[in-house]
């Protein structure tokens, strides 16, 4: 059973910078493709980023050149590094898992999911 465990999250100032971990259970982060959704207010899920086994990375154009997924498989984490945030990046953070190797950036696609952590930017 794969297990994720998402946290970092917090409060910041826009302009400020957050990162945000993904402990992965057994060999999860190397192997599988991982990504990072966000749940705003009153807002849907959505596609932040992800990561194949390949370190083939696609971001949403709304992230796009601020923030960054990594990931390190000595310590099976995969990570999100937030920069220049804004308000509008205000949601719950969640890290999801796929065994394929395509970076899809429908919910549907990625059957494992984090509990979730909060990431709140004031003005």
């Amino acid at each position: 059973q794969v297990q994720l465990v998402e946290s970092g999250g917090g409060l910041v100032q826009a302009g400020g910078s957050l990162r945000l971990s993904c402990a992965a259970s057994e060999r999860t982060a190397s192997s599988y493709t991982m990504a990072w959704f966000r749940q705003g207010p009153g807002k849907e899920r959505e596609f932040v980023g992800g990561i194949n086994r390949s370190d083939d990375t696609l971001y949403a154009r709304s992230v796009k050149g601020r923030f960054t997924i990594s990931r390190d498989n000595a310590k099976n984490t995969v990570s999100l590094q937030m920069n220049t945030l804004k308000p509008e990046d205000t949601a719950v953070y969640y890290c999801a898992a796929r065994s394929g190797f395509i970076v899809y950036t429908g919910i549907n696609e990625y059957p494992y999911w984090g509990q979730g952590t909060q990431v709140t930017v004031s003005s």
